[in-house]
């Protein structure tokens, strides 16, 4: 005999050989389950089914899966429980946050069935129960946000969601095991308000940035030519004294072959006919520097006897030999005893 029976808004088929597959929940909400089966004694319960036995009208015991001995007309199969995870698509719903923005909110409920007993005698329909206290939890938890922290703290809000939930549905015996956000809509003007708000941040982060490149690339440019005047500072002091250790070098090689020609020269004088050779010096020096005298100035200062060229050579001489001769050290000790207060006589040639 085919039968129909109505119930939590599906309708259940059945008839003495099989049974069909039937809708669970509300229209918007619903879910595919196994229908009510009929009391045929030998019965055999699906893997994660949870049958709930009545017995002329009363609670009676809960089917295990696998085989089950019901008592004809006395038992029926009252309701059938899934204890797999429920995913329950929460529909979209207005909320105001804590600053009133007005925003459109869906989202994704997980749950499970842990207490088929509370689940069909704790409330009618426990689906359509807990997406109806999802949407108002989920306002509830949005007007305590602000628009920003709605979008920075979703984890939190979420979190916040599957613990309210679980404090209402333990009666029922449900337990919502996530609750995930899947869509955030806001008004056009608040959106564009933030893409405003977005845009003026990342040119002043844009300014930020290329103010320090600027301040970064200034100090560069002054640590370099401090640098560079340290190492130039640098430099010309190590030319200044690499340049006066040359010239002092000069100076000695310069005293040192003064000193050796001297002492060449004091050698050669020494020597047989070193007076001729001497003469020979002096009276070419003399032309020489006669010749250049019209050459560097226009001022010309001749001597008197600058035609006697034998005379000025002879002149030349006399004060050479007077500056040759050795001064007697004898005599002069014997005078700085005598007379201690005087200076020695200085003495005195007269050119000729």
């Amino acid at each position: 005999m085919l039968g129909a029976l109505y119930r939590g808004g599906g309708v259940v088929l059945k008839n003495s050989f099989r049974t069909v597959p039937r809708l669970w929940g509300t229209p918007g909400q619903q879910r595919w389950a196994s229908s009510l089966p009929m009391n045929t004694v030998v019965l055999f319960v699906p893997q994660q089914e949870a049958w709930v036995i009545e017995r002329m009208g009363r609670f009676h015991r809960i089917l295990e899966p696998g085989l089950n001995l019901l008592i004809p007309v006395l038992d029926r199969v009252r309701y059938v429980q899934s204890l797999k995870e429920i995913v329950i698509d929460v529909p979209e719903q207005s909320a105001v946050s804590l600053d009133n923005v007005t925003l459109q909110i869906d989202g994704v409920l997980y749950l499970r069935i842990l207490d088929p007993f509370k689940a069909s005698y704790g409330v009618e329909d426990p689906e359509y129960a807990v997406t109806q206290l999802a949407q108002t939890t989920m306002r509830s938890e949005l007007g305590k946000l602000t628009l920003d922290k709605v979008f920075r703290e979703r984890e939190s809000l979420n979190s916040n969601m599957v613990h309210s939930i679980n404090q209402a549905s333990d009666d029922w015996g449900i337990r919502c095991l996530r609750y995930e956000i899947k869509d955030i809509q806001v008004p056009p003007r608040v959106k564009e308000s933030m893409q405003m708000q977005v845009e003026a941040e990342r040119k002043k982060r844009a300014t930020v940035l290329e103010s320090e490149g600027t301040r970064e690339s200034a100090i560069n440019i002054a640590e370099g030519y401090k640098q560079a005047q340290i190492l130039a500072s640098e430099g010309e002091k190590a030319e200044q004294i690499n340049k006066a250790a040359g010239e002092a070098q000069a100076i000695l090689a310069k005293a040192e072959a003064k000193a050796k020609a001297i002492c060449m020269l004091s050698e050669a004088l020494t020597e047989q006919n070193g007076s001729a050779a001497a003469s020979l010096s002096v009276a070419e020096q003399y032309v020489s520097a006669f010749s250049k005298l019209a050459k560097e100035s226009n001022t010309i200062l001749l001597p008197s006897n600058s035609g006697d060229i034998s005379g000025m050579v002879t002149q030349a001489m006399t004060i050479y030999n007077t500056l040759a001769k050795p001064v007697p050290q004898v005599e002069y000790i014997k005078t700085k005893i005598e007379e201690p207060g005087e200076e020695p006589p200085v003495q005195s040639t007269s050119a000729q």
